[in-house]
């Protein structure tokens, strides 16, 4: 499939100029100067490198009276000044004239960097001829709010820009689909001069954790949740601590969880801290993507080396890898990608062992039994769902000898899948009614429940009495309706967190080629029920 970009032919050691570390800088976008001070020492204190000081953002600005507040030395970080018009996405909504006689006091009381529209980059460089300190940088940016253009066009955008005399060029575009970051990439990597490139929204989001592999200069990263001065800024703090972005250079092997929706799924900050601690090279992103076979084809370079699949793409994955795995192939769904050297994808499913041991081993640990045969032998198996994921615990439960039947919200597709494991096939309407025996098991593979939706349920309390054992494969919550009121019935639960851990170890495996450590990989998903852990947004 053709696309306008791809990475297979970025590779960061084809930089044209060698870069400094990329910097983490905090927007500081308090109403009041001495508030803003404040989010400066706090940014510091967070490990940022720069603090970006957001002038349009107060409330009743006074130039002479506010910056000598905001500016006083010693500061904690350096301080990167803008002024923001509303044209361009800001609060400002005064002329230029008194706007750029703000930036040029700030430039005079020690701003280590300005920030100024392109649009009137030029108008601003005749104001300030001769008067710029030599040690304050000035950064000229153009934002797009709307898409992301062509490679051709960005590079025509950053030629301008510099021919304004820009000490260091910043782009931020709008992406409309994931491949659009592809492009920025490309800029990055051969750009001249210094360079900051972003892209905005949801699937933009990988353009701010992975700069620092293509070189750009610095990447914004919010105070806290609910401060970000654009769509999908992250937190400084998941940058540093979950995204390990420390560490991301040229060489950095990526490997992310492809989904939609995927922002939240607690694998980067799982599999980041598990490469962190064997030392490997590696940091794991959420890729928002709409077209599989599109991304694939688009990041195809080697360093874009292993990838999660999530809702709704396992069943596509399977389509799109060179090589599957006989039992993802049976199944019918692929939840584990990996490029080879050769760069031959091969497709692999981890759900299915990680989920159905999760469920023999909750029906062991209720019954204190560890008997050899699996205690699905002869059960009657629900499984609510025919996507990839109800393939495979429908695979897995026919595999221990379980009598497997599918639910699904769509009768074809659960007749589909039936037909597949040699099982009957309802759909949710008729499994309110459905208790041909007592001591069922129940697997709901469904995103019904998932965070934010978590009053949701597939089915009612009255209907769950029939159940002995209840699973869920959302984990976010840890404990959803569906699995409270089972527990309220008297039923053994399996929570899906469980199953995320095993599965996340078999990848982990493929993705590595290092074998687990059991005890280690559970310490760090212990982490995942702490309130306290950072959490990557999008």
């Amino acid at each position: 499939m053709a696309t306008a970009m791809s990475v297979s032919a970025v590779t960061p050691a084809a930089a044209a100029v060698a870069r400094p570390r990329t910097m983490v800088c905090v927007p500081a976008t308090a109403r009041a100067p001495r508030e803003m001070a404040e989010e400066l020492a706090a940014a510091a204190a967070l490990g940022a490198d720069v603090a970006e000081l957001r002038l349009d953002c107060l409330a009743g600005f006074a130039p002479r009276r506010d910056l000598p507040v905001i500016l006083a030395k010693p500061r904690p970080l350096p301080a990167l000044v803008t002024y923001r018009p509303k044209w361009e996405g800001g609060e400002y909504e005064g002329d230029d004239e008194s706007r750029f006689e703000a930036l040029l006091l700030a430039m005079e009381l020690g701003a280590e960097y300005v920030d100024v529209e392109f649009k009137v980059a030029d108008k601003f460089m005749k104001l300030i001829s001769g008067k710029k300190p030599d040690n304050c940088k000035l950064i000229v940016s153009s934002h797009n709010y709307e898409n992301t253009p062509s490679s051709e066009e960005l590079a025509n955008l950053v030629a301008q820009i510099q021919a304004t005399g820009a000490d260091i060029v910043k782009i931020a575009t709008t992406a409309t689909e994931i491949v659009d970051v592809a492009k920025m990439f490309q800029i990055l990597v051969h750009c001249q001069v210094p360079i900051i490139g972003l892209v905005m929204n949801d699937r933009g989001f990988i353009s701010r954790v992975l700069c620092p592999k293509y070189g750009g200069f610095l990447t914004f990263g919010s105070l806290k949740k609910g401060k970000e001065s654009a769509p999908a800024q992250p937190t400084a703090a998941d940058l540093i601590n979950v995204y390990n972005i420390r560490q991301i250079g040229p060489d950095t092997k990526v490997f992310g969880i492809i989904g939609k929706p995927v922002g939240h799924s607690k694998s980067p900050i799982l599999h980041n801290e598990a490469f962190r601690s064997v030392g490997s090279n590696a940091v794991y992103v959420p890729f928002l993507v709409d077209d599989l076979a599109k991304f694939l084809n688009t990041y195809s370079s080697p360093d874009f080396a292993g990838f999660s699949c999530t809702i709704p793409h396992k069943e596509a994955a399977v389509r799109c890898c060179d090589e599957v795995d006989p039992i993802a192939r049976d199944i019918g769904a692929v939840n584990t990608i990996v490029r080879r050297p050769d760069g031959k994808l091969v497709g692999y499913n981890t759900d299915y062992v990680g989920a159905i041991s999760a469920i023999e081993d909750g029906i062991r640990a209720s019954e204190q039994t560890d008997s050899d045969t699996s205690p699905l032998a002869g059960r009657l198996f629900v499984v609510i769902g025919a996507g990839g994921a109800g393939k495979a615990l429908a695979y897995g439960a026919k595999e221990k000898g379980a009598r497997v039947v599918i639910a699904n919200r769509t009768f074809a597709r659960a007749q589909e899948l039936g037909n597949l494991i040699g099982g009957p096939a309802l759909t949710l309407a008729d499994l309110e009614n459905y208790h041909p025996e007592e001591g069922m098991i129940l697997a709901n593979t469904t995103a019904i429940g998932m965070h934010p939706n978590v009053n949701e349920t597939p089915l009612s309390k009255q209907a769950l009495k029939s159940y002995a054992v209840v699973f869920d494969a959302v984990y976010t919550p840890k404990e959803t309706r569906l699995l409270r009121e089972a527990a309220e019935c008297g039923a053994t639960v399996v929570s899906g967190l469980e199953m995320f851990i095993r599965q996340a170890m078999g990848q982990f495996e493929h993705f590595t080629g290092m074998p687990v450590d059991d005890y280690k990989f559970r310490a760090i998903a212990s982490s995942l029920d702490n309130p306290n852990t950072m959490k990557p947004r999008l």
